[in-house]
């Protein structure tokens, strides 16, 4: 149920801080003394536009804010909150804040979890059931029989959502997979021409560096190798340079004994022999790597040609040809593939259609045991609401299958027949304004009666009706309130005096500023409020008598 509301510069209320309790609580003051703008403040609050008229004069942003129970593990509420990622503590209040700035734009959020107005309008529902001055609008009009049914019937339709939101994702699957492979398959043709050359081709990764780092090589060997060849003979030819000094070593070896000099010049000869050796090795050595092999060099450049022109083929790095192969070859595959693909995509669809067709056809079911018992409720109120020769009834009729959607797959609408051996018409049908009235009355209690919200709000339901019709709605709505939260706006003393807890909408003005504010009534307070909705203006002692009788007999 709604424990709190707190309400900050919105129209003519600059701040309220409202507690409420169980029962029956009555809200009454002179006419524009602000009454609606309690109920529109609290509309905010359960996801109703955001008007910027609502911001007060001269501020930045109205601000409101609604306490509620913990929302229980397994309710809709907290399937919802569940269903739509937002954190809650089943020991904690829900807390709901809306925020409307002057210069446009709203913000919402619950448990300060940011949340779109569609979120709060659709807890609204199962939190709060405001029947408004203009609340007949919507029962004269079919496309909210439904959710009152559902209501009614405390009928959990998360299910059913669900399940098609299932069988939506699975038709949503199984179509795209389907365009998919149609333009995979008008691609069949380029595809295994790719994949066949690619394959053929089988480049590696890392292959293009090796080649040109070879190629590069081989083509300086080329420009080198009459150089190296020429060192080569000069160094270690016949009569190269290391030939004659192994022949100058010999003769010094004969003689070295001759002379110290000459011992130091054999030692000199030794080790320009062994330098011009490691000099010859290492030409040898670079001769070698350098090799220019023709064929090979023609070979290499073959193969990095062809790699540098698929690439570009194909618009990839040459690196990224190997993995581009195994893309186009697992594309290839699936497409091969595709009707295995498709088939398990078909299934998936058929299995959620079948849990939504099972969860829907329940949902007929509740709705038609609703219907039956809503009926009998409604069939109750009508004899002392002065209403003995009308009947009602609720229809529950299938939709076409293009209109199936979350809610299922059934049409509500209630229907009417004011005389006896008259047909059922549509609610709009009643001619008499007065009569209307008073239907719309027992079916709303009703309606509140077996179900819904915890916390029902009822704005001026009592208007063009007195004396005992007035009376009777009174002892309704204070039936209604022992099961559950129950608050009234009204302008019927008989109305009031039921109320276990009365609050007093007065408006208030200091000479410059217009203020809104309400406060709690004692007994003796409540005595003269029922005693001014009696006899107006001017609180008269017959009056006075008249609301003590009231609150006596309440």
């Amino acid at each position: 149920m709604l424990n709190a509301l707190s309400i900050r510069d919105v129209v003519l209320i600059e701040a309220l801080d409202l507690d409420f309790g169980q029962g029956l609580g009555v809200l009454t003051g002179e006419t524009g003394a602000g009454k609606s703008i309690l109920l529109d403040a609290l509309g905010l609050a359960l996801g109703a536009r955001g008007e910027t008229s609502l911001v007060r004069q001269g501020t930045a942003q109205a601000v409101v804010t609604a306490s509620f129970d913990p929302p229980a593990i397994g309710t809709p509420v907290a399937g919802l909150l569940e269903l739509n990622g937002i954190d809650f503590d089943p020991g904690e209040p829900l807390l709901i804040r809306r925020i409307v700035k002057a210069d446009g734009g709203s913000r919402a959020f619950i448990n300060d979890s940011p949340a779109s107005a569609t979120l709060l309008r659709d807890l609204s529902g199962h939190l709060v059931e405001i029947h408004g001055q203009h609340d007949d609008r919507g029962l004269l009009n079919p496309r909210g029989h439904r959710a009152l049914l559902d209501a009614f019937g405390r009928i959990d339709t998360i299910p059913v959502a669900l399940a098609h939101r299932a069988m939506h994702a699975a038709q949503t699957a199984l179509d795209e997979a389907r365009a998919e492979l149609d333009a995979a398959a008008r691609d069949r043709e380029w595809l295994d021409h790719a994949v066949a050359e690619l394959t053929t081709l089988a480049a590696e990764p890392g292959e293009e560096e090796i080649l040109a780092t070879r190629r590069q090589g081989m083509q300086r060997g080329e420009k080198i190798a009459g150089d190296l060849q020429a060192i080569a003979d000069l160094l270690d030819g016949s009569e190269g340079g290391l030939a004659r000094l192994r022949q100058a070593a010999r003769v010094l070896d004969r003689i070295a004994g001759d002379h110290e000099a000459l011992g130091e010049a054999l030692a000199a000869v030794d080790r320009a022999i062994s330098d011009g050796a490691l000099a010859q090795e290492k030409v040898d050595a670079a001769a070698f790597a350098l090799a220019f092999d023709p064929a090979q060099l023609e070979a290499d450049e073959t193969r990095l040609f062809e790699l540098r022109a698929v690439a570009r083929k194909h618009r990839v790095q040459p690196d990224d040809l190997a993995a581009l192969t195994q893309e186009l070859t697992e594309k290839l595959e699936r497409i091969e593939s595709g009707d295995a693909g498709i088939a398990a995509l078909e299934r998936a669809l058929a299995a959620a259609k079948s849990d939504y067709n099972g969860q829907a056809d329940l949902l007929t079911k509740a709705r038609t045991d609703a219907a039956a018992r809503l009926d009998a409720a409604v069939k109750g109120e009508l004899a002392p609401l002065k209403l003995d020769a009308a009947r009602f009834r609720t229809v529950v009729a299938p939709l076409g299958e293009d209109n199936w959607g979350a809610s299922g797959k059934d049409r509500v609408e209630f229907e009417i027949s004011t005389n006896p051996g008259a047909p059922f018409a549509p609610l709009i049908k009643i001619a008499s304004g007065g009569e209307l009235s008073r239907f719309i009355l027992a079916m709303k209690v009703s309606l509140a009666e077996q179900g819904g919200a915890a916390t029902m709000i009822f704005d001026e339901i009592d208007r063009g009706v007195g004396g005992a019709v007035a009376s009777a709605i009174g002892e309704r709505l204070a039936r209604l309130a022992e099961s559950t939260q129950l608050l009234v706006v009204t302008h019927s003393p008989q109305v009031a005096a039921r109320g276990q807890h009365h609050l007093l909408i007065a408006k208030s003005h200091d000479g410059t500023v217009t203020r809104t504010g309400v406060r709690t009534l004692d007994e003796a307070e409540r005595q003269e409020e029922i005693a001014r909705m009696l006899s107006g203006a001017t609180v008269t002692d017959e009056a006075r008598a008249q609301a003590a009788r009231l609150l006596e007999a309440a």
